[in-house]
């Protein structure tokens, strides 16, 4: 499915779908429940299961040329990666005799789907920062497991928060077909699916039988990072040792600042910051002890947005307080 223009999220491509078609559908339940997809870019993979893409590990270093000497030739290093997506399905079930009762209502029935989708867009999300597939090959690969180490290549764009228990991150990302996407695989409607399979007999765990209707629900989706430069991890935040001065434990605003510096650019990428409500709720304490006006709201698409510096602050309790201390 070819997609439209460049950095388009979830609901650019459902505007190119047919209204009426059930991947629209799912992708309006998605987005309404994750603001991570409100700024994710996603690009068809080159593979039916995946994308195969380079990702730079080092720029050419040109030469000064004197009249009639050469330069001798350069060139930069590539890695090439092969990112995989992961198969996402969950059924849905309703008596048969209680759909009857709503009328065989379609949008009722979408109701009682609704739960599954919004459990299938915070599995999402969860595996798009802590998915391991040295751990659990069936996920994809997510974030933390790419940026772990403070002295791994990619290693300058973790600035730790000083914490040893209790921790939790920030993330700064700019996404873009680029940098930083959603991949979903080759030749599929953005990777999703969603099939009516009729009546069937349910036999629950003592035997006993009813007829119901089910519903199934697939998304096969993966992460490409093709540009470490445009991702900066803020680790190590220990959320108790938080106070509204900053006066001990992690100054969130500094720390925050000092991500849009190392962030390698915001030219061409759409940027936010990603926290829980943990941080979000001292974020605010911490702006006003500090009379901070980089902290603000703004307006983006119809909804009041948290913004620092004027990018985003998106939350999201899929980011943890018991993460794993990053060296």
């Amino acid at each position: 499915m070819a997609t439209i223009g460049t950095n388009v999220t979830l609901l650019d491509l459902k505007s190119g779908m047919d209204p009426d078609g059930k991947p629209a559908k799912i992708i309006e339940v998605l987005e309404q429940n994750n603001p991570i997809l409100s700024d994710m870019v996603w690009e068809e993979g080159n593979l039916p299961t995946g994308h195969q893409h380079s990702v730079r590990t080092g720029y050419p270093t040109p030469a000064w040329r004197l009249l009639n000497y050469g330069v001798p030739q350069t060139k930069g290093t590539q890695v090439a990666v092969t990112d995989t997506c992961g198969m996402l399905e969950d059924y849905s079930q309703i008596d048969k005799r209680l759909l009857a009762l709503n009328g065989h209502s379609a949008a009722w029935r979408a109701q009682q789907d609704k739960p599954h989708l919004v459990g299938m867009s915070e599995t999402f999300a969860s595996t798009l920062f802590y998915g391991n597939t040295a751990v659990d090959p069936e996920k994809f690969l997510g974030l933390a497991p790419r940026f772990n180490s403070t002295s791994a290549a990619n290693g300058q764009n973790i600035i730790t928060g000083g914490g040893s228990s209790n921790l939790t991150s920030i993330w700064l990302i700019g996404w873009g077909s680029d940098t930083v996407r959603g991949i979903y695989p080759k030749g599929t409607s953005a990777g999703l699916q969603m099939e009516d399979l009729g009546e069937d007999t349910n036999v629950d765990s003592n035997g006993l039988m009813h007829q119901v209707v089910r519903s199934h629900f697939v998304w096969d989706c993966g992460l490409a990072v093709s540009d470490w430069r445009y991702v900066v991890r803020i680790p190590n935040i220990d959320v108790t040792a938080l106070v509204k001065g900053a006066g001990s434990g992690a100054d969130l605003l500094q720390l925050m600042a000092q991500a849009q510096e190392v962030l390698q650019s915001t030219t061409g990428v759409r940027t936010a910051f990603y926290c829980n409500r943990r941080i979000t709720g001292w974020l605010r304490r911490q702006m006003m002890a500090a009379s901070n006006a980089n902290l603000s709201w703004t307006e983006i698409q119809g909804k009041k947005v948290m913004t620092f510096s004027e990018t985003p602050i998106r939350r999201t309790d899929a980011i943890l307080n018991t993460e794993t201390a990053v060296s």
